[in-house]
């Protein structure tokens, strides 16, 4: 596959086209519901939820970019957004390798050798799945304690993935990852500091997320003290997507686990408005990510047009496959 990639620039048109196809499907899918749900909010609940997803994701970012310049790759950031948000639209086709294998290829033409670029994306996911876990866990109990006492089992993983950062188990992992993948091994370790910079970017990110359906419920139930329940469901509901991989970016998956979190607690004008509301949310949340997605795909896709790898970095990518 990443032969065909690197040899064929209609091979990487198709994908990404096949890619925004499957965007555009799943828009279409829930569109009247879409347009109904957007007739309920204010305009700038709608744009400023939108805003809030662009500024998170450009703290994840920043987080990636720590992680893979840690691992010995310092790409500027107009080249680290090209290959993190251009590669990622392959998450919308089914299968859980072509996001990985766009974003490597994308990575080699910058210098970045494909084996670091697996590890640094690999790693930020680990990163970004224990904090999102972490502000379910902290939030849910007193947000929404019955959703909280059904899947306590997910603050299990909290523990699991600190394990998995000690730079000892994290080489292990990385390294059997790669071998299995028919990739040479990583050369480096990750630096503390690199790894404290990840994990500060992707709180961050994680809290600003959190805005995005903190206004959504806000507008729709006029309650503005709403912040740690719809940051804890946009966490819980995020994490629930992702371990269901075989779903495309978690289509469905998420909306249903942010409808399981937030109707029962805001059922307070009885259960079909409170099923009504979260599905709003779901779906505004679901509208704001798309967006984002394909927005700062088209805006890493601008920046990186001009951005080419040195030479000498150039050259000894390839030597190092």
């Amino acid at each position: 596959m990443l032969s065909r990639l690197r040899s064929s620039r209609l091979l990487r048109v198709l994908l990404a086209l096949v890619a925004l196809a499957f965007v555009g499907y799943g828009l279409s899918r829930n569109w009247q519901g879409t347009l109904e749900a957007l007739a309920r909010l204010s305009w700038w609940s709608v744009a400023g939820s939108c805003a809030a997803v662009m500024a998170g994701a450009g703290c994840m970012l920043l987080a990636w970019r720590s992680v893979v310049a840690g691992l010995g790759s310092a790409l500027s950031p107009r080249v680290a957004a090209r290959v993190l948000f251009v590669g990622q639209l392959g998450k919308y086709v089914p299968g859980s390798v072509w996001a990985y294998a766009a974003m490597m290829e994308l990575g080699r033409d910058h210098g970045c050798p494909p084996r670091r670029t697996f590890s640094a994306t690999s790693l930020a996911l680990v990163i970004s799945l224990g904090c999102a876990v972490g502000l379910a866990a902290a939030t849910l109990p007193f947000t929404a304690r019955s959703v909280a006492e059904r899947a306590w089992y997910l603050a299990l993983v909290i523990p699991v993935i600190v394990l998995c950062l000690h730079p000892r188990v994290l080489t292990w992992g990385l390294n059997l990852a790669l071998r299995i993948a028919r990739r040479d091994p990583v050369e480096r370790v990750l630096p503390g500091r690199a790894l404290l910079a990840a994990v500060a970017w992707t709180v961050l990110g994680w809290l600003v997320y959190g805005l995005h359906t903190w206004l959504i419920l806000g507008d729709l139930t006029g309650d503005f003290s709403l912040y740690p329940l719809g940051a804890g469901a946009y966490a819980f509901a995020w994490a629930t997507g992702l371990l269901i991989a075989v779903v495309p970016a978690g289509v469905g998956v998420r909306e249903a686990a942010m409808v399981a979190v937030i109707a029962p607690a805001i059922d307070t004008h009885g259960a079909t408005a409170a099923v009504i509301t979260a599905g709003v949310v779901a779906l505004i949340s679901r509208l704001a990510f798309t967006f984002t997605d394909v927005a700062w795909a088209g805006i890493g896709w601008l920046l990186g047009r001009g951005a080419q790898a040195p030479a000498e970095t150039r050259a000894s990518t390839y030597v190092a496959q």
